[in-house]
C-alpha cells in the first residue's frame, strides 16, 4: 500500500496531543469526547492491519523507509509481522477504552491528562513498528515521561516515591541499552534490525556478544519486569491512576518482552541460547519470577498490589517461552520435532504477551471500579459482596478465571503453549514454572473470590471501612468498558487461532532465520 498506514497509527496520537493542547482547559467534555474519538482512528486502522498481515504473518509488511538523519546513518523504519501487529491492536484498543473511562473518573487537570496519554500511546506504537534501532529508542523513551506525569501527578498517596522509582529503574534500562545500540552499530555498520540480525553481531567474539546481550537483557527485562528487576512496579501500580495500571500493565510490560523477540533473540541466538541452556540464568529468573510472583500475591490484602504481583509472575512465563526456543538452537539434533516445540514456546510467550494485557487490563479496571466506590482495596473490608453486585460479581469471575487459566478462556492457551513447548526443550524449568498455576488458582479463588464476594454481606463492616459509602452494582460506561475485554478473553479462548495464526507465521519465520 502507498498509504503510510502505520505512520498514521504511530502519529495520530500525537496529532490527537496537539488537538487538545489547544482545546480551552475550561472545555472539559470537548477534550474528553474529542481525545476518545480520535483515539478510534488508529484503533480502525490496526483492525485493517492485523486483517491484511493474517495473508502472510511471517514477512515484514507495510514497510516504510526514508533517510531520517543521513549523517549518522539513522532511518525511518517501520513494518510489522504477525507479533506486531497483535500488539499494536492491543495498544490500540486498551487505549481507546482508557480514553472512555477517564471521561467519567478523571475530574482534575483534565487536558494535561489526556495530552500525555496521547504521547504515551504514541511511543508505545512507535515501538512496535519501529525497524532501526535508533528509531526503537526514541519510541521506548517517549514513554517514559508520560508514565512518570501520570503517576506522579494522578496516583495516590506515595505517587511521588512510585514515579521516581519507576523513572530512575526505567531509565537505568535505557542507557545500557543505548550502549549496546551503538556496539551494535560500530560491530555491523547499521541501525537496520533486520539487517543487524542478519550479521548476528560479535558472532565471532563471544565476551563482547555476551556484554551486549547482558546490556539489551537487563534493559527488557527491568520493562518486563523479571525477578530480580521487578520492585519499582508493585509501587507503580498501586500508585497509579486506574488507567495508568490498565496501560501499565497491558502495554508497558510488553515492549521488554517485545524486546527479547524482536532484538535479543535474532541478535544473539548463540549467546542466548548459551544463558538459557548451558548456563540457565534466563530460565532460573523466570521461574523465579513465577513462583515467586505468585506466592506474594498470596501475601497481599491490598487488591491492587495483589494484582501488581501477579503481573510478575504472568510475565514470567513470557520469558520462560523465550529462554525455551533460544534453548533449542543448541540442543543436538536440530529435528522437525524441536523446531516444533520451539516454535509453540515462542508462541506462548507471543500469546501470553496478548492475553496478559487483555486479562490484567480487566483487571485492573475492575480494582478501579470498586476502589471508586468503596475508597479502600483492603480485602479484609469486603466479603458478601456477589450477592450485592453481582453483574461486577460476574465479570470480575471471567476475568479472574481467564487469569488463572481456566479452559475456554484466554489465558489457558498460552501458559498451556509455553508448557508444552518448554517442556519437550527444558523439562524441569517447566516442571517448577507450573506451580505457579497452581499458585495463581489458589490466590484468586482464596483472596480475590472468598475475600470479596463470598459469606454474608455485613453493612456494620462496610460502613466502618468505607465511611458509610453507597455500594451500587456497576454503571453503564464500567460494563461498556469491560464488554470489549470479556469478548477477546472468550473468543480467544474459545478459538486461539484468531491470534496464532499471526504469530506463529512470525515466530516459525524468525525460528527458521536462526
Amino acid at each position: 500500500m502507498s498509504f503510510p498506514i502505520l505512520s498514521v497509527i504511530t502519529f495520530t496520537p500525537l496529532l490527537g496531543a496537539l488537538i487538545v493542547f489547544f482545546i480551552p482547559k475550561d472545555k472539559e467534555d470537548w477534550i474528553q469526547w474529542v481525545s476518545t474519538i480520535i483515539s478510534l482512528v488508529p484503533l480502525i486502522l490496526s483492525f485493517v492491519v492485523y486483517a491484511a498481515v493474517r495473508a502472510d504473518p511471517g514477512q515484514m509488511q507495510f514497510m516504510e523507509e526514508y533517510s531520517w538523519i543521513p549523517t549518522l546513518d539513522v532511518w525511518y523504519r517501520m513494518g510489522v509481522d504477525g507479533i506486531s501487529a497483535v500488539m499494536i491492536l492491543l495498544t490500540a484498543l486498551l487505549s481507546t477504552l482508557c480514553y472512555f473511562y477517564s471521561i467519567y473518573t478523571i475530574k482534575e487537570r483534565v487536558k494535561e491528562y489526556y495530552f500525555l496519554f496521547f504521547l504515551l500511546q504514541m511511543g508505545m506504537s512507535g515501538v512496535f513498528v519501529s525497524l532501526d534501532l535508533i528509531f526503537f529508542y526514541v519510541f521506548w523513551e517517549i514513554g517514559l515521561v508520560p508514565m512518570y506525569l501520570l503517576i506522579g501527578v494522578w496516583g495516590g498517596a506515595r505517587r511521588i516515591y512510585a514515579s521516581i522509582k519507576f523513572f530512575l529503574y526505567t531509565l537505568a534500562g535505557s542507557v545500557a541499552m543505548l550502549l549496546a545500540i551503538l556496539g551494535v552499530y560500530f560491530q555491523t555498520g547499521t541501525f537496520s534490525i533486520l539487517e543487524a540480525a542478519a550479521k548476528h553481531p560479535f558472532a565471532d567474539n563471544f565476551i563482547l556478544a555476551a556484554a551486549a546481550f547482558w546490556a539489551f537483557f537487563i534493559a527488557f527485562s527491568i520493562k518486563v519486569p523479571t525477578f530480580p528487576f521487578h520492585t519499582w512496579l508493585p509501587d507503580a501500580h498501586t500508585e497509579a491512576p486506574t488507567c495508568g495500571s490498565v496501560i501499565l500493565a497491558g502495554v508497558l510490560l510488553k515492549l521488554g518482552a517485545y524486546g527479547l523477540i524482536r532484538i535479543v533473540l535474532p541478535f544473539f541466538p548463540q549467546v542466548f541460547s548459551y544463558y538459557a541452556y548451558n548456563v540457565p540464568i534466563v530460565p532460573i529468573l523466570a521461574v523465579i519470577s513465577i513462583v515467586y510472583g505468585a506466592l506474594v500475591c498470596m501475601a497481599q490484602w491490598d487488591l491492587k498490589r495483589l494484582i501488581a504481583y501477579s503481573s510478575v509472575s504472568h510475565m514470567g512465563y513470557v520469558t520462560l517461552g523465550i529462554s525455551a526456543a533460544a534453548a533449542s538452537l543448541t540442543m543436538s539434533g536440530h529435528s522437525e520435532e524441536l523446531l516444533t516445540s520451539a516454535a509453540i514456546a515462542l508462541n506462548g510467550a507471543a500469546l501470553q504477551m496478548f492475553t496478559h494485557g487483555i486479562i490484567t487490563g480487566g483487571l485492573f479496571f475492575l480494582v478501579g471500579i470498586i476502589y471508586d466506590r468503596a475508597h479502600t482495596r483492603d480485602l479484609k473490608a469486603f466479603g458478601g459482596l456477589g450477592a450485592k453486585v453481582p453483574y461486577y460479581y460476574g465479570i470480575m469471575m471471567v476475568t479472574g478465571f481467564a487469569s488463572l487459566g481456566l479452559p475456554g478462556l484466554a489465558g489457558f492457551w498460552s501458559e498451556l503453549f509455553v508448557f508444552r513447548g518448554t517442556f519437550a526443550i527444558i523439562p524441569i524449568f517447566a516442571c517448577i514454572g507450573i506451580a505457579g498455576v497452581v499458585f495463581t488458582a489458589a490466590y484468586i479463588l482464596w483472596k480475590i473470590v472468598q475475600y470479596v464476594f463470598l459469606g454474608e454481606f455485613d453493612q456494620a463492616k462496610w460502613d466502618e471501612a468505607t465511611h458509610h459509602a453507597k455500594l451500587t452494582d456497576m454503571a453503564l460506561f464500567e460494563k461498556v468498558t469491560m464488554w470489549p475485554l470479556v469478548i477477546v478473553m472468550v473468543l480467544v479462548g474459545l478459538y486461539p487461532t484468531v491470534v496464532v495464526a499471526l504469530l506463529n507465521g512470525a515466530t516459525t519465520a524468525l525460528l527458521g532465520k536462526l
